[in-house]
């Protein structure tokens, strides 16, 4: 069984249920991280703002925002191996400098940066991932970020709402990833399109199809290599990454191509953006 969504918010995120139920239990996280950092790869490939530089990592900076969460905390170590530069935001002092150690020792040469907000850093990311569980709070301020920046909001509800995603046309800004299961699906109308799961629901498909009958995703510390997994799984079974969507819907290739070509005519008026930050 899977709690997915906000039943695995609650509580010891399917510790108890666990051990009181007699069937596997898994809340969905490993691949609610999975899909969030491969949407955010497609992404960011498709706006071409990156390359990968000398080191073998995405030659840029990466922000996670609510870095000490479930999620956030396993995209931390996740991009700390894939990107330059990760600086890490959440309001939890010892538990943000606790995660920076862990990230270290796990990735050497890893360049981790923590702040208590993304306010201070947040202008200069390639890359922004918001996990926070801070609903209606301002996570931050999208005026500041800068062109070209592609941000996977994985909360729920969403850390970013639609009338500041309007203020940015040239900032991608994706809701997670979902995930595109395979073959002819017969399910409930979950608010995705047919053959859409979420993430979270879509790892006790790859569990049960591969025939893992155990408790998978539990608590609030996620095992990096279970996201690894996880989406090795996926592939073996056919799960595909669902066409990225954001607030207004799937993104098509003209919205990947309207992005690149307001950067480009930012780009054009360097005196403007560098005196004016805040352009939208």
């Amino acid at each position: 069984m899977g709690l997915g969504a906000f039943t695995k918010v609650v509580g010891d995120a399917g510790i108890t249920v666990a051990k009181r139920a007699p069937l596997p239990i898994t809340t969905g996280n490993s691949y609610s991280a999975s899909g969030a950092l491969w949407a955010a790869h497609d992404a960011v490939k498709r706006i071409g703002r990156v390359h990968i530089g000398p080191s073998g990592k995405m030659a840029g900076k990466a922000m996670v925002v609510g870095a000490t969460g479930a999620i956030g905390s396993v995209c931390a170590r996740l991009l700390a191996k894939a990107v330059d530069e990760i600086y890490l935001a959440a309001p939890e002092p010892a538990k943000l400098l606790a995660l920076k150690e862990s990230i270290e020792q796990e990735t050497p040469g890893a360049q981790v940066h923590v702040a208590g907000t993304a306010d201070r850093d947040v202008a200069d990311m390639d890359m922004i991932v918001t996990a926070t569980s801070g609903a209606g709070k301002r996570i931050l301020d999208i005026m500041k970020v800068k062109p070209g920046c592609v941000i996977t909001d994985v909360a729920r509800p969403l850390d970013i709402p639609a009338a500041d995603v309007a203020k940015r046309p040239d900032v991608l800004v994706i809701e997670s990833g979902e995930i595109q299961l395979p073959g002819d699906v017969i399910m409930k109308d979950i608010g995705l399109p047919r053959g859409i799961a979420y993430a979270c629901l879509a790892e006790t498909i790859v569990l049960a199809l591969e025939g893992r009958f155990e408790n998978f995703t539990l608590g609030r510390n996620i095992e990096w290599e279970k996201v690894r997994e996880i989406y090795k799984l996926g592939l073996r079974h056919g799960m595909k990454l669902a066409s990225v969507s954001g607030v207004n819907g799937v993104f098509s290739d003209d919205d990947y191509e309207r992005v690149r070509a307001r950067v480009r005519a930012l780009e054009s008026e360097p005196s403007t953006v560098k005196s004016h930050p805040k352009r939208a």
